[in-house]
């Protein structure tokens, strides 16, 4: 994969929204007969647009949801319908490479997950969906490069935390622009909280959503963001989720207020919060939920340059920190002991230049008591300082390993020390928290500063902190990583002017970040 874009990507880039339409009333593929015995859909059919996700060397997923009246359940008869797909080499899909049919069914929402295989590594391709005599729009994706491959640079977008009610997904407009090669999603997706009319948008419905049909009417709300839908349409995702997917600051099969939502009720919301999840996102199979759990955390591979391990860090976390105490409690987990020994496997065991851990929260100390002593932030990894410090310990023998995280809203870039207690402590790799999408809004920038600076202080690693919304953007080549923040200037109107507010590097084979 490659940073900059070729003449045709770009060309495709520039013509937007016209293409898009453009292809969607393009030549149909099916034989006249064959359309004329398929059951009519409505018009928006594909309101909730296409994507793709979790691209492999010789394979990519393929996802849209057939939707014509997304707010209100899909809109779709209780009955499987058949959906064509075809994949392409070329934009006009001329020299299409695959296509099949595919089933969505109502159990489902009439998702539709088509895992490809059989492309070749390193390359984009173009594709659409039919069904009922509809097109979809036309997307562009791209595969892994080859497994062997050594050479090459991949151009990653880090985003996270996009609150409906917060702002328009105006960072996504830059991000398109910038034509990242994959967008790695950590978590809150949506927000499940109730509708508001203090910000410039509202949530759909009367209440925080609980069933599956409430779930799936948030998550076509979200989908209907243009900028959102457009980044989707042209560039593979690899998503995981946090909290707000499903009920803040969860955690296993606890809820936020167990007083008020029994764990039974709970279980019943998290099934019903991972099936909407699954529904929505470009995931293969093995993410269909079992009921209250769903698998999520896994690997993927970008050549010799890249491993990328994405983290779950809330379906085995042990119950939320509150205290100092339970802090330092070495019972205490954020990934379970099974996927715990899969990251330090994963990690020791790589051929690759570059370990990337996707953590939907951040690893790096977050000291909030100004002067002596120690006061953390324990939503995040400082809840679990003695499963997080034993990572650390493990980094030092582990080659270019570099922490991609979310949640805080906040961009936060920092060194990973192996001993925190101790200034004086061996950095052991970097970590970017990528700032939010849209939550928090358009924050005042003074209050920001006069809060968290002067604790800076007591945080050495810190190198970057800063309030603006937008995401980051990673050239990962063999020699280093160049990062750079993207902000806009604000997310209450639909049109935003994006800048570079930082620039950063990650040198291969020495751990830590530098602002360049």
């Amino acid at each position: 994969m490659t940073g900059a874009p070729s003449p045709d990507r770009r060309r495709f880039l520039t013509a937007g929204a016209a293409v898009l339409g453009a292809a969607a009333s393009a030549q149909l593929w099916l034989p006249s007969v064959a359309r004329a015995a398929e059951s009519p859909l409505p018009e928006g059919v594909f309101s909730l647009g296409i994507a793709s996700g979790d691209p492999l060397p010789d394979g990519i997923v393929l996802w849209t949801r057939l939707a014509p009246d997304p707010l209100h359940g899909g809109g779709m008869p209780d009955e499987i319908v058949p959906v064509e797909w075809e994949i392409a080499e070329d934009e006009r899909l001329r020299k299409v490479v695959r296509r099949g049919t595919a089933y969505a069914r109502p159990e489902y929402g009439h998702s539709v997950h088509v895992d490809v295989r059989g492309l070749h590594p390193g390359r984009s391709y173009w594709y659409r969906f039919r069904s009922g005599g509809r097109i979809s729009p036309t997307g562009r994706t791209r595969t892994a490069p080859h497994p062997h491959a050594r050479g090459g640079s991949l151009r990653v977008a880090l985003a996270s935390c996009q609150n409906w009610q917060h702002g328009y997904f105006t960072p996504y407009a830059d991000m398109l622009a910038q034509d990242p090669d994959v967008v790695l999603f950590v978590g809150d997706y949506i927000y499940e909280s109730t509708p508001s009319s203090a910000g410039p948008r509202r949530h759909e419905g009367t209440g925080e959503p609980y069933t599956l049909v409430q779930y799936r009417n948030r998550y076509a709300q979200y989908r209907s963001d243009p900028d959102l839908a457009a980044m989707h349409a042209n560039a593979p995702w690899v998503v995981t989720f946090d909290d707000h997917e499903v009920d803040n600051d969860w955690a296993g099969e606890i809820p936020q207020d167990p007083d008020k939502q029994s764990h039974d009720a709970f279980v019943a919301r998290l099934t019903a919060a991972f099936q909407a999840y699954y529904e929505h996102m470009p995931v293969r199979a093995t993410a269909i939920p079992d009921g209250p759990h769903i698998q999520m955390y896994r690997r993927l591979e970008f050549g010799r340059l890249v491993r990328l391990n994405v983290l779950d860090t809330r379906q085995f976390r042990s119950d939320q920190v509150t205290s100092q105490a339970a802090a330092e409690d070495p019972a205490l987990t954020m990934l379970g002991a099974e996927q715990k020994q899969w990251l330090l496997d994963g990690l020791h065991g790589s051929p690759a230049r570059w370990n990337l851990i996707a953590s939907q929260i951040m690893m790096a100390e977050t000291d909030i008591l100004p002067g002596d002593g120690k006061l953390w932030y324990y939503d995040a990894w400082d809840g679990y300082q003695v499963e997080r410090n034993a990572l650390l310990d493990g980094f030092a023998s582990v080659r270019n390993p570099v922490v991609l995280s979310g949640d805080r809203h906040l961009t936060m870039i920092s060194d990973l020390k192996k001993d925190f207690a101790d200034p004086s402590s061996d950095v052991v790799g970097a970590e970017f928290v990528g700032t939010s999408i849209s939550s928090n809004g358009d924050q005042d920038q003074a209050a920001f500063h006069a809060q968290w600076d002067p604790l800076k202080a007591d945080n050495p690693h810190w190198k970057v902190i800063d309030a603006h919304r937008g995401y980051h953007l990673f050239d990962i080549r063999r020699d280093g990583i160049d990062a750079r923040v993207r902000a806009v200037d604000t997310v209450v109107a639909p049109h935003a002017t994006a800048s570079t507010l930082a620039t950063l590097r990650v040198e291969t084979d020495e751990p830590g970040v530098q602002v360049v």
